[in-house]
């Protein structure tokens, strides 16, 4: 008898359904959050930073300080707003699209900018922003196969080619210029090896079977 109202006991606590824990689901990330406001900040600078470079003829000393100093502001928020975004869960796809935008126009306003007033070769210009170029359409065209992340390469590649152009804005003559063109002679050189990568990259993702969506 005393078995029988134990095992009922038990049948009837296995009918009692278990406290069911609630979930709190993560509120959307908001689109004006730290990280995009230094992105767009950085894009707001880059008109900014013409004016100043191609103040008084281009070459007044001031003015290229200034311009420097510009350059070297939006160039911070580069490497910040990245940091921020993934630290404190702040990544948005407004982010995604808008710091890649973001950071080429800054490199190639400034490479243009440089070459319009005989400081910077043509050529080097061209490659440069050739590849950027390159390497976006590259990504847009297997993006239903992958995504090619940005590989240290790359990240190493950005920084020579700020250092080297923050060195060539600076109103320097003998050993510093001399530096600057060095540098980018080196951001040159990684920006090609950097997208043959890309090339390679691309056309695993390519010999991939299209992602269903």
């Amino acid at each position: 008898m005393d078995r029988s109202w134990s095992e009922a006991g038990r049948s009837r606590a296995k009918l009692v359904s278990p406290q069911v824990k609630r979930t709190v689901e993560p509120s959307a990330v908001p689109l004006m959050n730290i990280a995009n406001i230094l992105t767009i900040l950085r894009i707001l600078i880059v008109p900014v930073f013409l004016l100043a470079l191609f103040a008084a003829g281009g070459h007044d000393t001031g003015w290229r300080v200034g311009a420097a100093a510009l350059f070297a502001v939006a160039a911070i928020t580069d490497r910040i707003d990245g940091q921020v975004a993934r630290k404190y869960g702040l990544v948005t796809d407004f982010g995604k699209l808008a710091d890649p935008i973001a950071d080429k126009a800054l490199i190639g306003s400034a490479l243009i900018g440089l070459s319009v007033l005989g400081d910077l070769p043509w050529w080097i210009t061209i490659v440069i922003c050739a590849r950027e170029i390159g390497v976006t359409l590259l990504r847009l065209a297997v993006v239903r196969r992958g995504v090619i992340p940005a590989g240290r390469g790359g990240k190493v590649k950005t920084l020579v080619q700020s250092v080297a152009i923050g060195v060539l804005l600076l109103p320097l003559a003998g050993a510093w210029a001399t530096t600057g063109m060095a540098l980018m002679y080196i951001a040159l050189v990684l920006t090609v090896v950097t997208g043959l990568d890309y090339v390679v990259q691309a056309a695993r993702l390519w010999a991939r079977p299209a992602e269903r969506r």
